[in-house]
Order: structure tokens, then sequence, then C-alpha cells
């Protein structure tokens, strides 16, 4: 049986809002934290951390339906299975946005956008980001002019 502990908050900090989440710690020591996307505890690792703060931050700041959102989306890419961290579909059920996410302590580099890109040809979304829970990169793909814009900010829901 799970020692089921006390919503309480972790300590690490971000440079998102600070949020409550279900933690616990399993009778192997380990702890997992409650994932309401996927409806289930799942390892908390830095990576998660950052990965529970930016899904809370797009729903309670931003406007994201949660019910448009996916945690760990499986995709296939020149036969190779994938997964992305994060998925938004629109209202009528196509790719929106992607969201990568790294641990706090690895800085977003050149092979991370590589890595969405990758994602994104496959799932053809307008949208990507990339974030490591301090350093947030929203990008906007114009599939008619083959071309990308960083946008200053995560847009709202909304303004998709």
């Amino acid at each position: 049986m799970c020692n089921f502990a006390k919503i309480k908050k972790v300590t690490m900090q971000l440079n998102l809002p600070s949020y409550t989440f279900k933690v616990k710690s399993n009778p192997d020591g380990h702890r997992v934290i409650f994932d309401a996307l996927r409806r289930r505890y799942v390892a908390l690792t830095p990576e998660e951390w950052v990965r529970q703060h930016f899904v809370r931050y797009l729903i309670e700041e931003k406007g994201f339906p949660a019910a448009l959102m996916a945690n760990e989306v499986s995709l296939k890419q020149n036969g190779i299975k994938r997964r992305c961290d994060t998925l938004i579909a629109d209202s009528i059920g196509a790719p929106l946005m992607i969201v990568e996410y790294k641990a706090p302590h690895i800085e977003i580099s050149q092979e991370t956008f590589d890595q969405i890109v990758r994602y994104n040809m496959v799932l053809h979304a307008r949208y990507l980001v990339v974030s490591n829970g301090l350093n947030h990169y929203c990008c906007k793909i114009d599939y008619d002019h083959d071309d990308y814009s960083f946008l200053p900010e995560i847009p709202t829901y909304d303004a998709l």
C-alpha cells in the first residue's frame, strides 16, 4: 500500500506560477505526482515537475481547455516510436501546439528545437513551445510562407 502524503508543494523553483499538486511516496521511496491529464500518478522527475507546472499554467493562466490537452502522446516518425511531451488540439481535434519540456538544469539548445521540429514533421502543429521551467520559447509556424517566428510570450488559447 502506498504512503499517501498530504497535498504539498515541491520546492524546485521555476519561472512559472506556484501551484499545489498531489505528491506521494511509493513503498520503494520514490516520489510520484498526480497528472490530471493522464489521470494517474507518474514518477516525479525534474522534467515532470516542469510539465505539471506548465500544463497548469496553460490551463489556469492562458485559458487552454484541459479536455484538448494530452501528455506523453505517442507518434511514429520514420518507423520509430516517439512521444511528444504535451499535445494541444484545436476545437476539431487537429494538432495545434506541441510542448517539449526539459528539466530546469538542462539548457534549451538547438538539439531541443530539432527534437520538437522532428515531432512536428509528423503532427503539423501551428505552434511549438519549449520550456525548462525557467526559460520558455514559443514559435509560430507559417506553413503558407514556409516560415516561422518566435513570439514574445505564450499566447492565450483564444488568441490562437
